[in-house]
């Protein structure tokens, strides 16, 4: 599978920003996607997953309550909608799948795509 995060862009704390990751292939709904962000001059860190089917999610404590992360699989799209954004959320953001594994391992996702560049000026 191969994906492209998108979305990305400059705002003001406090604001919304939706993400979008599409991924190609008609097997997109088999997949477990995570969301991992890097903020700058830091290591990548988990942000949050959502299970194949969207039954489950999960998040990271630091935007949990903040953030939400939905999926239609129709669409071969996993969004990342985020509220009430922090500075400390700035950062490149990436999506990636993989079938077997969903869990806050981001090293164990198999499938990266570029990520989008989130900004938010304090």
């Amino acid at each position: 599978v191969q994906l492209q995060a998108s979305g990305g862009g400059l705002v003001q704390a406090g604001d919304s920003l939706r993400l979008s990751c599409v991924g190609s292939g008609r097997s997109f709904g088999s997949y477990n996607i995570a969301w991992i962000r890097q903020p700058p001059g830091k290591e990548r860190e988990f942000v949050g997953l959502i299970t194949y089917n969207g039954g489950s999610t999960g998040y990271a404590s630091s935007v949990d309550g903040r953030f939400a992360i939905s999926r239609d699989n129709a669409k071969n799209t996993v969004f990342l909608q985020m509220e009430i954004l922090k500075h400390e959320d700035t950062g490149v953001y990436y999506c990636a799948a993989d079938r077997d594994y969903s869990g806050s391992d981001f090293k164990r996702y198999n499938y990266w795509g570029r990520g989008t560049l989130v900004t938010v000026s304090s």
